[in-house]
């Protein structure tokens, strides 16, 4: 993000948004012997920062953040909340033949 040149608030919201992602590809996306793949880019000609991270567990997709009703006291179950307060768009695509890929926008 330091080569494309992003803003700081771009760069400290991208930040958070692939630790949430990758966090939540680990806990819920593996499977054995398979890890995720994290992808950067940055569309200037657009203004997008497009993260996006891809698992193995297609069957596995993410609730909507409407859906997410977290205890006050537990210590996780925030993530996406996060990456949709923090990103400018988000969601989801199958990848064959068995993953998925959630991905966030964030406005340069």
């Amino acid at each position: 993000m330091r080569t494309w040149q992003t803003s700081p608030d771009v760069t400290d919201r991208a930040e958070q948004i692939v630790a949430e992602l990758a966090a939540n590809a680990a806990l819920h996306g593996r499977d054995q012997g398979r890890d995720f793949r994290l992808t950067l880019t940055h569309d200037p000609a657009a203004g997008v920062l497009r993260i996006a991270v891809t698992d193995a567990r297609g069957d596995r997709l993410p609730s909507p953040v409407t859906d997410v009703v977290t205890p006050p006291d537990d210590e996780s179950g925030r993530g996406l909340l996060i990456v949709a307060a923090l990103a400018d768009r988000w969601g989801t695509e199958s990848y064959p033949p068995g993953g998925k890929t959630v991905w966030a926008e964030c406005a340069c």
